[in-house]
């Protein structure tokens, strides 16, 4: 008779679903009753910047699909400019710092009447 499998306590677990040209496609949960995300996990390149968070899963015994998940490093909370465009670098300091280097622009002559 088979002895009853003792549950492993819950922590960050993935399951692989599929694996393509961009990666391998996962199933992730970070905590036990939390959402369940979609990822594509991919190898670290040198040179490449990371999008994302960098972790290492180890499979698990008891179910050989699944993987305990451990963040090694969290994803950056950098996020995207809110304007396009390069940024803004005319201050009031710069602007008396190029005139003092290259003189005010002459005014517009007024209309004749």
């Amino acid at each position: 008779m088979a002895k009853p499998r003792k549950p492993k306590p819950f922590r960050d677990v993935a399951a692989v679903y599929g694996k393509d040209e961009h990666g391998l496609h996962i199933l992730r949960r970070r905590e036990e009753g939390g959402p369940i995300e979609a990822g594509i996990l991919q190898p670290l390149e040198e040179g490449k910047p990371i999008s994302g968070e960098v972790i290492s899963m180890r499979r698990r015994d008891d179910v050989p699909f699944l993987f305990d998940v451990k963040t090694e490093l969290p994803a950056s909370s950098e996020e995207e400019p809110a304007a396009n465009g390069p940024a803004q670098v005319a201050s009031d300091s710069y602007r008396r710092g190029w005139d003092a280097i290259w003189g005010r622009r002459p005014r517009a002559p007024s209309a004749l009447n």
